[in-house]
């Protein structure tokens, strides 16, 4: 007799509490092996390939192509340990049709011990366990199921769509386990007892919220007070306080939902500029000999180096001299961090937004090596496979918005780190070159700096420093 297990989205670390399913790579009736990728997400950070630690028959799928879960709700459920997969029974359900001669369990798939315990997001199964989030089937306050019905009334309908709606209101514990969405709820003044939850057992989504806001804000009236019933059938599925006033008339622009990549940047944005108090400094650099060795090296023959590949072994060195730099701020303990390693992230500018891949260990690579792991992220990011762990670590950020044809900026910094240099693009401009007039190839530095952890002479010096090298490399052969 087949076993049923319910395996769950897991906790995709680094506090990311959401995953959108984007493509499902398998299907109802299909056998599935242990840790086969079985769906595609989007968080926040990346787009990840979540593989099951069951092997099995699918038996059930959780939630269309487009919808937003939770962490903790469930995925897919595999018949384990039998010869043919069962029923699912709930109403609705798409259940697996039998194992049969045309799609047979192998023999070593149908057995109840069939679990890799596993779940490694964008790593197969090679690299450590991810965390895990523990979701009672029987929690109330995950379940939307009020504390005296039994566990079982929270059966979730597999193919029920993202839109359909649950019950109006909520009786007891509302079905939240977000704290982004309650946080921003909060913010908005929304009573969460008065909203339709769309996702798995009625669990209210960050999506719902920010529907009901936005219908909220349409149907009031400039005049009328601001909680005003807002859902098309006369209920009031969310309500807005006169604390979160809505700012723009009915019809007035478009809305676009601070969701995935742009959210999560308008959120570490907004924390660096609330929690960092930051300063910049900047200054003009020639850079014709750094680009005439660049020239030089990459004529000599063996691997090509990029420029961005140089920056950054300035970098590395410049903060060798200056761990200042390399630190964070731990504010309930009043203490300064000064980090043993440099982690360098960069900047690019994808399709899906601004992202900051890491490039681990930067310190200890040779520019050969820099230029090899900067192209592989950057290509990661543009096809968009990008793993969390390729996106947070980072100590140090190096921001080359030369690339959008401007020469300055006032970077912010990538919170929690200290600092980030940002380079302007390198143009030819008059210079006075060795007491005359000339032509060479300028670029313009800036460096955003924590005032918290140094001060104004320490950021000075370390970006007079990398504009040393830029205009005499042969400053770092001092430093080799």
């Amino acid at each position: 007799m087949a076993q049923v297990l319910e395996f769950k989205l897991p906790d995709l670390g680094e506090g990311l509490t959401e995953a959108e399913i984007v493509r499902w790579l398998v299907n109802v009736g299909d056998v599935v092996a242990i840790d086969q990728p079985v769906v595609e997400v989007e968080t926040a950070k990346a787009m990840v390939e979540v593989p099951c630690p069951y092997g099995g028959v699918v038996t059930a799928r959780f939630g269309d192509e487009g919808t937003e879960l939770p962490v903790g709700a469930p995925l897919l459920t595999v018949a384990v340990g039998g010869t043919e997969a069962p029923a699912t029974g709930a109403p609705g359900a798409s259940a697996a049709k039998p194992a049969s001669s045309e799609s047979p369990v192998p023999a070593e798939s149908a057995v109840s011990s069939e679990y890799s315990g596993n779940v490694l997001v964008g790593y197969g199964t090679a690299g450590p366990a991810a965390r895990r989030r523990r979701v009672r089937r029987d929690d109330p306050v995950l379940t939307g199921t009020p504390s005296g019905a039994p566990a079982g009334s929270a059966q979730v309908v597999a193919t029920a769509p993202r839109t359909a709606a649950p019950t109006a209101g909520h009786q007891g514990p509302v079905p939240v386990i977000s704290p982004l969405v309650r946080k921003l709820a909060r913010e908005k003044g929304l009573d969460l007892r008065e909203v339709r939850g769309s996702g798995p057992d009625g669990l209210i989504l960050r999506a719902d919220v920010e529907r009901a806001v936005t219908a909220a804000g349409t149907a009031a009236a400039p005049a009328a007070p601001a909680s005003v019933p807002v859902s098309a059938n006369g209920s009031a599925p969310g309500r807005v306080s006169t604390s979160a006033p809505v700012a723009v008339a009915a019809g007035a622009g478009e809305r676009i939902p601070l969701r995935g990549v742009r959210g999560a940047v308008a959120d570490k944005l907004s924390r660096s500029r609330t929690e960092i108090p930051d300063a910049t400094c900047w200054v003009d650099a020639d850079a014709t000999e750094l680009m005439a060795a660049r020239t030089a090296m990459n004529a000599a023959g063996g691997p090509k180096i990029s420029l961005l590949a140089l920056l950054a072994r300035i970098c590395v060195h410049a903060l060798s001299r200056h761990p200042e730099l390399n630190s964070t701020v731990d504010m309930a303990a009043r203490e300064i961090v000064r980090l043993p390693s440099v982690h360098l992230g960069f900047a690019a500018q994808t399709e899906r937004g601004l992202v900051v891949p890491v490039v681990r260990d930067a310190g200890t690579r040779t520019a050969e090596s820099l230029t090899e792991e900067f192209a592989r992220l950057t290509e990661a990011a543009r096809q968009g496979t990008l793993t969390p762990a390729d996106l947070t670590g980072g100590t140090f950020t190096l921001n080359n918005y030369g690339v959008f044809g401007v020469d300055g900026s006032t970077p912010i910094i990538n919170h929690p780190e200290a600092a980030m240099l940002g380079v302007g693009r390198i143009i030819p401009k008059p210079w006075v070159h060795q007491g005359e007039l000339a032509v060479r190839q300028v670029v313009q530095l800036s460096l955003t700096f924590d005032h918290r952890v140094c001060d104004g002479g320490t950021a000075g010096g370390f970006l007079r420093y990398v504009a040393d090298c830029v205009e005499h490399p042969a400053v770092l052969l001092r430093t080799l």
